[in-house]
């Protein structure tokens, strides 16, 4: 029989005694050899047939095959097409692109419609940006005002978004008529003498 663990079960009960705080009961022998037991059947389990893998919850299926969605948001819930569109954007790496192209529609509203009409943006690549002038005239002036238009480029885009402007003249003719040419040719000689 084990021993008496405080005053009160001992028989000898005071009024003037403090009582001290009761000590968690000991274990059920039974119910410790039963999960010994039971831990040791997991691991014979375990050696006969590998390591033991989590149990997945499978989601629950329609008539037709469909999965559901639960009460929680989901990616297979509709989604609004903004943000559908910002995180393609955001994962393909084409933000920047993007608001180029949006300034490249904006033209005439960034430099105004004189120099707009004159001066068209062609291509955007590693932060250069190349222009196409009408005039060699129109190709000098916007070289002149390069500096001015990559501060209001970058106040629309971002900082260090462009940082050099390539101004090209217009297009030059070409003298060249026929399947053959000569090399090192002085160009037509009727024109200019």
């Amino acid at each position: 029989m084990p021993e008496p663990r405080n005053s009160s079960d001992s028989g000898n009960e005071s009024d003037d005694a403090p009582t001290l705080p009761a000590e968690e009961p000991e274990h059920d022998k039974h119910g410790l050899d039963l999960a010994k037991s039971l831990a040791g059947r997991l691991k014979n389990a375990a050696a006969a047939n590998g390591p033991l893998r989590p149990v997945r919850r499978k989601r629950r299926r329609t008539g037709d095959g469909f999965q559901v969605s639960g009460a929680r948001p989901d990616d297979r819930d509709p989604q609004k097409l903004t943000s559908t569109l910002g995180r393609l954007m955001r994962d393909q790496g084409w933000e920047v692109d993007v608001a180029v192209h949006g300034v490249m529609a904006r033209w005439p509203s960034i430099v105004g419609p004189e120099m707009a009409e004159h001066c068209k943006p062609e291509s955007y690549e590693d932060t250069q940006l190349t222009v196409r002038t009408s005039s060699t005239a129109w190709a000098t002036q916007l070289k002149m005002l390069a500096p001015d238009l990559i501060r209001r480029l970058n106040a629309e885009l971002g900082d260090g978004t462009v940082t050099h402007v390539n101004v090209q003249g217009p297009h030059q003719p070409s003298w060249r008529k026929g399947p053959r040419t000569v090399r090192g040719g002085r160009g037509p000689r009727d024109t200019y003498g």
